[in-house]
């Protein structure tokens, strides 16, 4: 069998890329969302891949530190999120990998104004923080915010 060169570093090519997202560190895990205000923890969102989807909901709220503590449901949410319970809500969906370890071209959902935004997600090179963006019709129209690890 004869390969050419061109062949043999396509095949590197190809081995380097699956070493090099093995080594990018995963967003999948518990998260503790904190207050832009504040600085107080305000939600833990449970992060998982499916497939190829990274998807997140809501499983802990620190009641204390919301806004209205008594609200129980998205009221203020739209279409298959309206007046679903806070927990186990699915605020972050759809989003697939990049190539440099962030995942974006799905969507986040703040609970407390309904309102569901563009996302991407960037994990620190220690994995101990995210970076989530979110944004309407381009990133630079946006904000974000870091959650930690746990």
């Amino acid at each position: 069998m004869k390969f050419s060169t061109r062949s043999i570093v396509f095949v590197l090519f190809l081995v380097f890329s699956a070493l090099i997202q093995a080594a990018l560190p995963s967003p999948e895990g518990r998260w503790t969302t904190i207050d832009d205000k504040t600085g107080k923890p305000k939600s833990i969102v449970k992060l998982s891949v499916s497939g190829d989807t990274l998807n997140g909901e809501i499983v802990k709220i620190y009641k204390e530190n919301v806004s209205n503590p008594n609200e129980t449901n998205c009221t203020k949410c739209t279409g298959a999120l309206k007046d679903k319970p806070l927990i186990g809500l699915m605020i972050v969906q759809g989003l697939k990998q990049n190539a440099d370890g962030s995942w974006s071209g799905g969507t986040v959902t703040d609970p407390e104004s309904g309102e569901t935004y563009k996302c991407t997600i960037t994990p620190s090179a220690d994995g101990k923080t995210l970076n989530v963006r979110g944004y309407i019709g381009v990133s630079l129209l946006g904000r974000t915010q870091t959650w930690v690890k746990g």
